[in-house]
Parts: structure tokens; sequence; C-alpha cells
């Protein structure tokens, strides 16, 4: 179910990116969403306890303590945190649309193939 929540918003995210009328905070909570979905499924996948948290900094050294290291061409993605929440109420920064939905969308590609290799292996 997290998977299918992840894919609906990095499809959000794409289908939106490239319009000028939408807000960046639409982009970037949807950016922010797909990553912090896809990086719980890796959770799952690696047996360790979803936390209630928007966090990915705090997300990403979970997943590290349990011996999973994101794929190389997953950069830091703690500057998205702030699109979760924290800026709803307060004027964000100017996102870089382009950058956010790269890090969507391979996030979201690295849990899928990680679920379907479980999967495989099953």
């Amino acid at each position: 179910m997290l998977l299918r929540r992840a894919n609906g918003d990095l499809y959000a995210c794409r289908a939106l990116a490239g319009d000028a009328a939408v807000d960046d905070g639409v982009i970037g909570f949807h950016a922010q969403q797909a990553v912090e979905k896809a990086l719980k499924v890796v959770l799952v996948v690696n047996d360790v306890e979803l936390p209630r948290t928007h966090d990915l900094q705090f997300i990403v050294g979970l997943l590290r303590e349990a011996g999973v290291d994101p794929p190389p061409a997953l950069p830091d993605t703690a500057w998205l945190t702030p699109w979760a929440a924290e800026w709803r109420y307060d004027e964000p920064t100017t996102l870089d649309r382009a950058a956010a939905l790269s890090v969507a969308d391979v996030a979201v590609g690295w849990a899928g193939a990680l679920l379907n290799e479980q999967a495989g292996a099953g």
C-alpha cells in the first residue's frame, strides 16, 4: 500500500511540475511524500518499525542503522523535509522542481525494485 501511495505522489508531482500556475508548495509536498513513503517501504522490507515522522534524514538514518545504504543515485533528501508540513504556514523558498522530481523518481524506483526483489525471493 505504501508503494502505491508513493507512486501516486510521484505521478502527481510529474503531472504538475511543468505547470507554472501550480504553486511550488504543491510540488514540494508531493515530492517529499513520494520520497518518505518510498523510504518507509524500504524500512518495511528490512523489518524496521515505521516511525511517525516526515523527517527524511531521520528515516535514512534508520535505514543506515539497519545496514541499508541508499543507492548512490539517491542524493541527500533532507532538503525536502520542510515541504511536508513546515512550509504549509510559512513562505517556502523556491523549489528546484527538477531536483525534487528526480529524487522522488529515484526513491520510488528503488523501493519498487527492492519490493519486487523480496517478492521474487519469497
